[in-house]
């Protein structure tokens, strides 16, 4: 039984085609289909059929986040250690969204809803899996390899933390806890899958999203990236830097509707047996901003 990775994501979006011409042209993800106030999207190199779901909404944020799971059976064990834990869950049934299967959804002890599946209709990539080239041929914008992971707040960081560990069976690659060590304000959370985290969890307001992160390749492509979207007007949050934590490359920018996005490169190899890095509160500056060294403020408080 296990959790393999993050596998999509689904945000409100307040104006749906501004959106879609956002996430398609800046970002470079492909559309896939659509229903009623919402819409499907991958990423080139992702062989499932979506990994962002924009619905049209009223105010920006997270609908829900979701892990995909190795088997179908996995739902039913899981679904038993999550009511165990005491949070809320009810089933969903396979098409209630397009291409996918059914799943669990549950509400965290920090409000956010979230999702466990398995079956998602299969679709492959334009470079196939035969022979393939590195990459298609007629990418746009930014171009990420795959939706990469997402930060959220919420007050009761110790609990959402165990959460995940001992009933979803995730681990902690790096936490950052008060000076004198007793309690934790961050926590970076990641599957059995090498990334430094799937899931971030940083002390904040619940039920809120920080920032949905896409996957490139390295340091050149974040500074791409940034030059695309000055070039496309897109307002920044912070320019191309580096973080301690995960140690890796980054910028910040925000969505037409408000929601920040990062573009993350590199970063190092987790393992089952990788010990938790813990960094203090009076270090925050320098673990999220390496080289500034220090949080802006806009970083800090603008959630959706």
């Amino acid at each position: 039984m296990a959790i393999m990775r993050v596998g999509k994501a689904e945000i409100r979006v307040m104006d749906l085609e501004e959106s879609v011409k956002y996430y398609t042209n800046v970002i470079g993800l492909e559309e896939m289909r659509r229903s009623e106030g919402r819409v499907y999207l991958k990423a080139w190199d992702e062989f499932d059929h979506h990994s962002l779901i924009l619905q049209e909404a009223d105010s920006p944020g997270l609908d829900h986040i979701a892990f995909k799971v190795e088997n179908e059976e996995d739902l039913a064990k899981y679904e038993k250690k999550i009511e165990q834990f005491g949070c809320t869950l009810k089933r969903v049934s396979k098409g209630t969204r397009i291409a996918e299967g059914e799943a669990i959804r549950f509400e965290l002890p920090t409000g956010h809803q979230v999702e466990l599946y398995h079956k998602i209709e299969r679709v492959g990539t334009k470079t196939g899996d035969w022979n393939p080239h590195p990459w298609p041929d007629g990418l746009r914008g930014i171009a990420p390899h795959r939706l990469d992971h997402l930060a959220l707040t919420g007050d009761d960081i110790d609990t959402v933390t165990r959460f995940f560990t001992e009933v979803l069976d995730m681990f902690v690659s790096e936490k950052i806890t008060t000076v004198d060590g007793e309690q934790m304000v961050g926590s970076f959370i990641y599957a059995r899958n090498g990334k430094p985290h799937d899931v971030a969890f940083i002390k904040g307001p619940d039920k809120k999203m920080h920032h949905v992160a896409f996957y490139v390749d390295n340091w050149y492509d974040v500074l791409k990236a940034a030059d695309i979207l000055s070039k496309n007007n897109v307002q920044f949050d912070v320019t191309p830097t580096r973080h301690g934590i995960t140690r890796g490359q980054t910028t910040y920018f925000f969505d037409p509707s408000g929601n920040r996005n990062e573009a993350f490169a590199s970063g190092y190899i987790t393992y089952p047996d990788f010990p938790t890095i813990t960094w203090t509160e009076d270090k925050i500056g320098q673990g999220i901003f390496y080289q500034r060294r220090e949080l802006t403020e806009s970083f800090a408080k603008a959630l959706t």
